[in-house]
């Protein structure tokens, strides 16, 4: 994937409300930050921001939060989020570091149109893989979801596999989510597959059985 230089995201980022840094500092303590109890939302690889801001807007008493490792991305995510979403923080920060963010303290994550890394050497970097898979077991809640939808049938056949080795319990799987009239929110990605017809494949796990012996 190319991505356009934003000439003034350094600016847009320091200047954004939106925008949290030091945010190892929050682990285990995002509840002080938002102010309240409500369930926490993460997407992992957020983009352009259409999928959390949308989500942030229509669930008010979710709390949602982006996380996106390029600087350019998040600058243009910044820029369209509204003034007054009290339920709505974005981070810079990589996936790798994801369980020192949070400590069991994240109700659903979603994983929208994540790098298939197509090789298999490179099957580790997956967003579904055992590496991720143990990570999110540090900042997953019990009683809590993944949801990921992706273009590549490879990706998405590999993390059926690997959630449910895992413990997961699928409880959703769509082959094509557009004609099974499913209600959602689209992602940019989502949009430009779905007008040239490519199906989108999507799940949603359960991790009920990770922590019920």
């Amino acid at each position: 994937m190319r991505i356009r230089n934003v000439k003034n995201k350094a600016e847009i980022m320091n200047e954004s409300c939106y925008l949290l840094k030091n945010y190892f500092n929050y682990c285990g303590k995002w509840k002080e930050v938002f102010k309240n109890s409500n369930p926490i939302y993460i997407e992992i690889g957020m983009g352009k921001g259409k999928f959390i801001i949308e989500n942030a807007l229509k669930y008010p008493n979710i709390n949602f939060i982006g996380i996106e490792k390029f600087d350019s991305i998040v600058a243009k995510c910044l820029k369209k989020i509204p003034d007054g979403l009290d339920n709505l923080i974005i981070l810079r920060a990589n996936a790798l570091d994801i369980d020192k963010i949070f400590d069991n303290e994240v109700d659903k994550i979603y994983l929208n149109f994540s790098d298939p890394w197509p090789k298999n050497r490179h099957s580790s970097r997956r967003l579904t893989s055992n590496v991720f898979l143990d990570k999110y077991k540090k900042i997953l809640k019990g009683d809590s979801t993944i949801e990921m939808r992706t273009d590549n049938r490879e990706l998405f056949q590999y993390s059926l596999v690997s959630l449910s080795m895992d413990g997961y319990i699928l409880e959703e799987v769509s082959l094509d989510l557009h004609h099974d009239n499913m209600p959602l929110i689209t992602t940019e990605y989502e949009d430009k597959f779905s007008d040239k017809g490519m199906p989108i494949y999507y799940l949603k796990g359960s991790n009920l059985s990770i922590y019920r012996k």
